[in-house]
């Protein structure tokens, strides 16, 4: 980066390109992309015409060529070991294991800044210790000054409660403190972003479920069914009472989307519209997420709930790069 080029990234893990899209706006130049899937690649090169972009495992990956020509390196590292909804392995899961390969392209490109998105379970993992090896491994025995902060998407111009971690390496010779951005002022809610949505394939209800979430109404979930039917539609669940409040649940235009996961009609994380007895669609799950409408997923429905389940909110992403990019240039 010069004071005439912008600054630079790579990012490993792209999944449809939610956290890049938030950079490119910020002003970052992307480099290189890189995610294992191919219909997520599809996507990005979709909508990242002219950006390189590898289909290919991240641990063979070599970024060795790119040494010293990087400002920042990222990634929205798998992070299944450390789902809260999962059996939280952490470390001991081959899959966190990814976190180390991450690390050595690291020390292959030596950026001026890395950083890894990651769940908020990670912070709680056995008692704590799994984010405080994290932290050791990308301190590289004293090359980085590692930070950590949890972010809500919804303090972001985002319509969705989406708590992550940001952890973020800025490289000691940079010599300052870095912080978080400030959260935004303003709040954006559903019935700021369901409207004039463009037509895209959804999941439907059968018949029998169209029923019942007819009876639940905004912001309501199971406990508003009539008794009876909350038993046989809870079946064991019933005696667990009010706490799995995902069961069912009708989205209110007055508030923030809960947590958008990589389907809207899972059980136990239902996103049933707030107004039209059916969930999200695409297109919504797309605004949701504050991708433009002109972004295109690719592949199946049910790939498309996929690839923007799991992406880092574009708005969110934003608000990460131009906080970096101040830190960078100022």
């Amino acid at each position: 980066m010069t004071d005439t080029q912008p600054p630079t990234f790579i990012e490993v893990c792209s999944g449809c390109g939610g956290l890049s899209s938030g950079f490119i706006d910020a002003g970052f130049q992307p480099i290189l992309l890189n995610e294992i899937i191919k219909v997520f690649c599809e996507t990005l090169k979709k909508n990242h015409p002219g950006v390189e972009v590898k289909n290919e495992d991240m641990l063979k990956l070599d970024l060795s060529p790119y040494d010293g020509k990087v400002d920042v390196l990222m990634g929205g590292v798998p992070c299944q070991a450390f789902s809260q909804a999962g059996e939280r392995k952490g470390l001991e899961d081959p899959r966190g294991h990814l976190i180390v390969e991450f690390n050595r392209l690291v020390n292959e490109c030596n950026p001026k800044i890395l950083m890894v998105e990651n769940v908020k379970g990670l912070t709680t993992h056995n008692k704590g210790e799994t984010l405080k090896s994290v932290i050791e491994l990308f301190e590289n025995d004293g090359k980085y000054r590692v930070y950590t902060k949890v972010l809500n998407s919804k303090d972001y111009e985002v319509p969705q409660k989406r708590e992550r971690i940001f952890i973020v390496g800025v490289r000691r010779d940079i010599g300052k403190e870095f912080t978080y951005p400030e959260k935004s002022k303003r709040n954006v809610l559903l019935k700021d972003v369901l409207v004039n949505v463009p037509a895209s394939a959804g999941a439907k209800y059968p018949e029998a479920k169209r029923q019942i979430m007819e009876m639940i109404p905004q912001g309501g979930c199971w406990i508003n069914l009539p008794v009876e039917i909350q038993k046989s539609y809870m079946g064991k669940g019933y005696e667990s009472g009010g706490g799995k409040r995902g069961v069912a649940r009708r989205l209110s235009m007055n508030e923030h989307c809960l947590t958008l996961t990589t389907s809207p009609c899972q059980k136990q994380t239902e996103r049933c519209h707030p107004t039209e007895t059916r969930p999200l669609n695409v297109r919504e799950y797309a605004r949701i997420q504050t991708f433009p409408d002109s972004y295109v997923f690719e592949g199946s429905m049910g790939n498309q709930y996929k690839q923007i389940g799991n992406a880092v909110p574009v708005k969110m992403a934003f608000a990460m790069g131009s906080r970096i990019k101040e830190f960078l240039t100022e």
